[in-house]
C-alpha cells in the first residue's frame, strides 16, 4: 500500500467513527474542565465587586489583564493574552521546539490525558483496524486488554523523549547552534542555523514517533504481549517501509499545516464584547475539535498502511468480543438444551 492509498483509507476508516472522534473531544473537554473552574476563581477573586469586573465581564480590558498577570502564580500564570485566537497555536508551538518548562498543574493535568489516552487508545486502534463499529462493550474490553501493554510502551517512550529533550535539545541548541552563531554577524544566517537544528532535532523526534506508533499498531494488530518485543517489530517495520512511513507522516503533517493555516486566517484577536467573544470560542474549540480528528488520522492511516503492508487484509488479531447473554437468557437456553437431550 503506498502512501496516499494508506491517507485515504485513514480518511476513510475515521469518518467511518464518528463516536471516536466525539468521544475524543468529550475526554479533552473533562480533563480541562477542572483547570477552567479553579482559573475562574483565581479571576473572580482578584476581579471581586471592582469596576474593572464589569469592564472585563462587558469585554477585553488590557489593563486589567497585565494587572492580573503580573501577580498571578501557577495556573493563573497561564492566563495570557497568547492564548486567545493564533496566538495559543504559536504560543504552544514555541514552548514545545524550545523545551519550556510546563506549569506544575498544567504537567500534571497533561501526566492524566495521558494515562487515559493509554487506556482508550487500545479500543481506538482496534476500531479502526476492524475496519467496523465495535460497540463499547468491545471497545472497553480492547482497552483493558491493551491497557498494561500501551503502559509499558508508554514508559519507554518517556525515557526516549525525555532523553531527547533533555540532553539532546541542550546540545543541539546550548552547544551547536551557540558556537556555529558566535561569530555570525548577520541575523539572517543565526536565524538559518537555528532552523537547522530545529530540522535535527525534528527528525529525531518523528523517527521516535513512528516507532512508537507503529509499535502500538503492531500489539493491537498482532495481538503482541510484549512491549519490547512490539518496540523492535516496530523499528523493524520503519526501517523496511522507511519511505512509505516517512511519506505518510508527511502527509498528516501537511495536512495540520494546512488546518494550522486555516485557523491562522479565521482566527480573530481578542474579542471586544458580546457576539465576537462566542465567535472566538467557537473557532477555538472548532479548531481544537479538528486537531483530535487528525490525530486519529495518524493513527487511522498508519494502522491502514501497516495493515496492507504486511498483507493484514483482514483483522488477525484476537476474535471480537461478545456481551455475554443476561442470566435469564443462559437460562432458558440451558433448559432448552436439557429438553432436546
Amino acid at each position: 500500500m503506498t502512501a496516499p492509498a494508506a491517507f485515504r483509507d485513514g480518511i476513510r476508516r475515521v469518518n467511518g467513527a464518528p463516536m471516536v472522534v466525539a468521544g475524543m473531544f468529550a475526554l479533552t473537554l473533562f480533563v480541562a474542565l477542572p483547570l477552567s473552574y479553579a482559573l475562574r476563581g483565581m479571576i473572580a477573586a482578584h476581579l471581586g465587586q471592582s469596576l474593572a469586573a464589569e469592564a472585563a465581564a462587558a469585554g477585553t480590558n488590557s489593563d486589567w489583564w497585565q494587572e492580573f498577570s503580573a501577580q498571578a502564580w501557577g495556573l493563573g500564570t497561564t492566563f495570557v493574552p497568547s492564548i486567545v485566537g493564533f496566538g495559543a497555536v504559536l504560543d504552544n508551538l514555541s514552548g514545545f521546539l524550545d523545551n519550556t518548562e510546563l506549569a506544575t498543574t498544567i504537567a500534571g493535568v497533561t501526566a492524566a490525558w495521558l494515562v487515559l489516552w493509554s487506556f482508550l487508545s487500545g479500543g481506538v486502534l482496534d476500531r479502526f483496524a476492524r475496519g467496523r463499529p465495535t460497540r463499547s462493550h468491545g471497545f472497553f474490553a480492547a482497552c483493558g486488554i491493551h491497557f498494561w501493554r500501551f503502559l509499558r510502551v508508554g514508559a519507554v517512550a518517556w525515557l526516549a523523549y525525555a532523553f531527547l529533550f533533555q540532553y539532546v535539545h541542550g546540545w543541539v541548541f546550548t552547544t551547536v547552534v551557540e558556537m556555529l552563531t558566535a561569530n555570525v554577524a548577520a541575523e539572517r544566517a543565526a536565524f538559518a542555523y537555528r532552523v537547522g537544528g530545529y530540522l535535527v532535532f525534528g527528525l529525531l523526534l518523528v523517527l521516535c514517533n513512528l516507532v512508537f506508533d507503529y509499535a502500538r499498531v503492531r500489539i493491537v494488530v498482532e495481538d503482541r504481549r510484549s512491549a519490547l518485543g512490539a518496540l523492535l517489530a516496530g523499528a523493524r517495520f520503519v526501517a523496511r517501509h522507511a519511505g512509505a512511513a516517512v511519506g505518510l507522516y508527511a502527509l498528516n503533517a501537511v495536512a495540520f499545516l494546512l488546518l494550522v493555516s486555516i485557523y491562522a486566517a479565521i482566527a480573530p484577536g481578542a474579542p471586544q464584547s458580546g457576539l465576537s467573544m462566542w465567535l472566538v470560542l467557537g473557532l477555538g474549540e472548532a479548531y481544537i475539535l479538528g486537531r483530535h480528528y487528525l490525530k486519529l488520522l495518524f493513527y487511522a492511516s498508519e494502522t491502514a498502511f501497516f495493515q496492507g503492508a504486511l498483507a493484514h487484509a483482514a483483522y488477525t488479531a484476537a476474535p471480537a468480543v461478545e456481551w455475554p447473554d443476561s442470566p435469564a437468557a443462559e437460562t432458558i437456553a440451558n433448559a432448552d438444551s436439557a429438553a432436546v437431550s
